[in-house]
């Protein structure tokens, strides 16, 4: 390869703007917060504040199953209700399979006063365990059984 003066200096920028983007990239994970756990009952929501500074709220979600037992895709209604979070939040339906909570394609946003009822179809027999989550925060586990 044969040096010359444009090679090296495309080479030196190159080598400039690599070691600025790893030290920027260093910067924004020793930045980043710390993830909430994940089975919390209640957790802590955090908002931006239109100067830049964050506030606290206490969120909890509330989950009511309309039946203890179905038949395998057999529909029925999950209500609750939420505080902490906005009106016209999302909540979403999650099931514990193999030991991990999945998120399932059931969501639905809450009313002004924080309630919500979701429809539900569960295909996979046995006890489900059940959850419904909003960002960090999460129901108390609850079950149907599938028939």
């Amino acid at each position: 390869m044969v040096i010359s003066k444009r090679n090296s200096l495309r080479l030196a920028a190159v080598a400039t703007l690599g070691a600025l983007s790893l030290g920027l990239a260093g910067t924004a994970m020793a930045a980043a917060p710390a993830p909430a756990p994940a089975l919390t009952l209640t957790a802590s929501a955090t908002s931006a504040a239109a100067s830049g500074q964050q506030a606290a709220a206490r969120v909890s979600i509330t989950a009511k199953p309309s039946v203890t037992s179905v038949r395998a895709w057999q529909d029925f209604h999950v209500t609750g209700t939420t505080t902490g979070l906005k009106a016209g939040s999302t909540v979403t339906l999650q099931q514990k399979q193999h030991g991990k909570w999945v998120t399932l394609p059931a969501s639905v946003r809450t009313a002004r006063n924080g309630s919500y009822a979701l429809r539900v179809e569960l295909g996979i027999k046995g006890l489900n365990e059940l959850r419904i989550v909003s960002g960090s925060a999460a129901s108390p586990v609850f079950t149907v059984t599938v028939r």
